[in-house]
């Protein structure tokens, strides 16, 4: 039997992701997202938040830094992966999700809809093809 190790989120950032290079040049994107989920609590329905560390590599990350702002809603397609270390004789330990695949869904907190890349991202008099609108999510009746 072969073991599967394969997660489906869709969140929103907690914070704008950050674009880094190893020393070899390889790109590294890291984000924090939000996911809510909806428990009953004696009589009512509360939400409750999880958090979950998300790393994409290579060109992806690069082309879709731009886009991963606070509050933006994306859909992640990946897998866990472990980090251990010691640190101060204790040995320490962290699950990440190593995306393969990012999608850009609803728009941000404070936006409608389309998409709005950071500034920084963009070069000076280039600005960066936005991808298409995809507004149908909050038409869907369920």
């Amino acid at each position: 039997m072969m073991d599967i190790n394969k997660v489906v989120l869709v969140g929103r950032l907690t914070r704008d992701a950050e674009l880094k290079y190893t020393a070899s040049g390889q790109a590294v994107c890291k984000f924090s997202l939000a996911i809510n989920r909806r428990k009953k609590s004696g009589e009512q329905w509360v939400d409750e938040a999880n958090y979950f560390d998300v790393v994409v590599w290579g060109r992806q990350a690069e082309s879709i830094n731009q886009y991963l702002v606070k509050g933006k809603q994306v859909g992640v397609d990946g897998e866990l992966r472990q980090d251990r270390w010691e640190q101060d004789g204790q040995n320490r330990s962290k699950v990440e999700i190593i995306a393969g695949n990012v999608q850009l869904l609803g728009g941000g907190s404070n936006s409608q809809g389309g998409f709005t890349p950071r500034a920084e991202a963009a070069g000076p008099g280039s600005a960066p093809a936005a991808p298409a609108e995809d507004n149908f999510a909050d038409d869907i009746p369920f």
